[in-house]
């Protein structure tokens, strides 16, 4: 059993930036790739970004390439959300998710362990 924890949201204003970050308690750490995913109220959770185990591919949602990056620290089994030119569209809670596999993937049923999420609130 893998626990996320995420933190770093909060309230920012449009234009603005944010640094999430997810602690992971595997010790196997890069193995797993790891990715961020958001859910606005009313609306279905979507992807945000992932990287694979090693570090070495990312990838992005349309909406957010460009502004936000997504890095890991396979030393601190950390994962991290750097965001960047914040929108007020951006707003939702945030979720890390781990998956025990190689390939990376935008769809969350690929994902077999989930963070308890944190908000990110961007006013305009």
């Amino acid at each position: 059993q893998v626990q996320l924890v995420e933190s770093g949201g909060g309230l920012v204003q449009a234009g603005g930036s944010l640094r999430l970050s997810c602690a992971a308690s595997e010790r196997t750490f890069s193995n797993y790739v790891m990715g961020w995913f958001r859910q606005a109220p009313g609306k279905e959770r979507e992807f945000v970004a992932a990287i694979r185990g090693s570090g070495g591919r990312t990838s992005y949602a349309d909406p957010v390439k460009g502004r936000f990056t997504i890095s890991r620290d396979n030393a601190k089994n950390t994962v991290y959300l750097q965001m960047n030119s914040l929108k007020p569209e951006d707003t939702a809670v945030y979720y890390c998710a781990a998956g025990n596999r190689y390939y990376i993937s935008s769809d969350a049923n690929r994902y077999d362990y989930w963070g308890q999420g944190t908000q990110v609130t961007v006013s305009s």
